[in-house]
């Protein structure tokens, strides 16, 4: 009863919710700068937060640190859906985790979805150009699901596709924030999407819809578990939405983008040059290396749980049999040990670094091996699509408003405020009437 009151007492779950990213620097104040442990209380369990590249290698061992239960159901089933590839461990995991990294990280599909970035972009641009002000955050969030829903095979017009990636991005907004509307309005989504995406399945292996071989949408519907069975339509659906829900989140990156090419008008130069000279959006050598530093700066989440499978011995300090492992995301990424000048923005460190999962400490969608660690394979579609936002926010033409810049570090998941508004630079016209033939600002 004693143990039980003082894990009451010194519980930081609370601390979790209010102070968001800042979470980690607090715990961390509480041990020796060059620590790479410490303890904490999480939901009622004794706890060890860990950091740098050896932690990431200690937390991806599937022998060591296991998935299932380690995230409350509360977030679980809202952001990755009841049953999906993050709950399952072991050869279950592998197995249906090779499917999302043919779906998604084999460089075959990444080229296949770059020129789907690049149009979607461009579309996007012209908008802003004939008056629109939208936030690059609901432009990106329009961008990255029309391209990705046409890749992933998915049928329907571009509105609609617009409208179900609203719905994708608003299951990401919310599923951090439990006790607010937003977390309901994200599980009421949550539900809409899980329904429709089953009757995509369902329909799929009726005839009525032929996508292609290789689309996520024809490989989610036959896959098989590793018994030779189908998945039931709805866990399929819950899956296909997994191979472009993340694209979707992306869009949070983008207004960290907006903002950072705000304060940096000197990388917006550079990067439009290279822009020009290349004469295209995607896969610019600057761009890429800004977007790498902005997931290196501004992580989607600040860290994520494991439960151990045997007690466990770190940096000196030990985590029981059951206990929970928790890597700090934010904490690695900024790692002065690991990182010079580590709290600095500054893309050149990224400058002609092709093996980016090369650096151990480098973990904004996960760490170690995709096929049997814990990086998300749709890794590259990821900074494929946030160079191409970078690209287009960089030209001259347009320009990101001052206002609404603002991060508030304490919510889950976070961006800039405004989302980073953004309008055609000086005196072009703004009425939404003389937008582009074919073109909307609520497409």
């Amino acid at each position: 009863m004693t143990r039980m009151i003082l894990r009451a007492l010194t519980d930081d779950s609370l601390s979790l919710m209010t102070r968001g990213y800042g979470f980690g620097s607090r715990i961390w104040d509480r041990v020796a700068p060059d620590a790479r442990a410490a303890p904490l209380g999480l939901l009622g369990d004794d706890a060890l937060l860990v950091r740098g590249a050896e932690a990431v290698e200690l937390f991806s061992d599937g022998d060591v640190i296991a998935r299932h239960g380690a995230m409350p159901g509360i977030v679980q089933g809202t952001l990755f859906g009841k049953g999906s590839v993050h709950s399952l461990d072991g050869d279950d995991h592998r197995h249906r985790k090779a499917t999302f990294v043919d779906v998604a990280y084999d460089d075959a599909q990444v080229a296949r979805l770059t020129p789907l970035f690049a149009r979607e972009w461009r579309a996007e641009l012209d908008e802003w150009l004939a008056g629109g002000e939208r936030s690059a955050y609901d432009a990106a969030v329009g961008a990255f699901g029309r391209a990705g829903m046409r890749w992933a095979g998915l049928p329907g017009t571009a509105a609609a596709k617009t409208r179900w990636s609203a719905r994708l991005a608003q299951i990401v907004d919310g599923f951090g924030v439990p006790y607010s509307p937003e977390y309901l309005l994200a599980a009421l989504h949550r539900r809409w999407s899980d329904r429709h995406a089953e009757r995509l399945i369902e329909s799929t292996r009726a005839g009525r819809l032929t996508p292609d071989a290789g689309t996520a949408l024809f490989e989610w519907t036959w896959h098989r578990d590793r018994e030779g069975r189908l998945l039931p339509a709805r866990l399929a659906g819950i899956e296909l939405q997994n191979s472009i829900r993340p694209l979707i989140a992306v869009s949070r990156f983008v207004a960290f983008a907006a903002k950072e090419l705000h304060d940096r008008p000197e990388w917006r130069r550079r990067i439009a040059a290279e822009t020009a000279e290349r004469g295209s959006l995607v896969d610019g050598p600057l761009a890429v290396a800004f977007a790498q530093e902005i997931r290196r700066t501004a992580p989607f989440v600040p860290m994520l749980p494991g439960l151990t499978r045997r007690d466990v011995e770190f940096d000196g300090l030990t985590v029981p049999e059951g206990g929970r492992l928790v890597l700090d995301i934010l904490g690695t990424d900024t790692d002065r040990a690991s990182w010079e000048r580590a709290d600095e923005f500054d893309p050149e460190r990224f400058v002609g670094v092709d093996d980016y999962e090369a650096i151990a400490a480098f973990i904004p969608h996960g760490g170690a091996g995709v096929a049997t660690g814990h990086r998300c394979p749709g890794e590259k579609l990821a900074i494929a699509g946030l160079a191409a936002a970078v690209a287009t926010l960089s030209d001259p033409r347009v320009t990101v408003l001052d206002t609404g810049l603002e991060v508030n570090r304490r919510r889950l998941p976070t961006k800039p405020a405004s989302g980073g508004r953004v309008r055609a630079t000086g005196d072009a016209p703004r009425c939404p009437v003389h937008l582009p033939r074919g073109h909307s600002p609520r497409r």
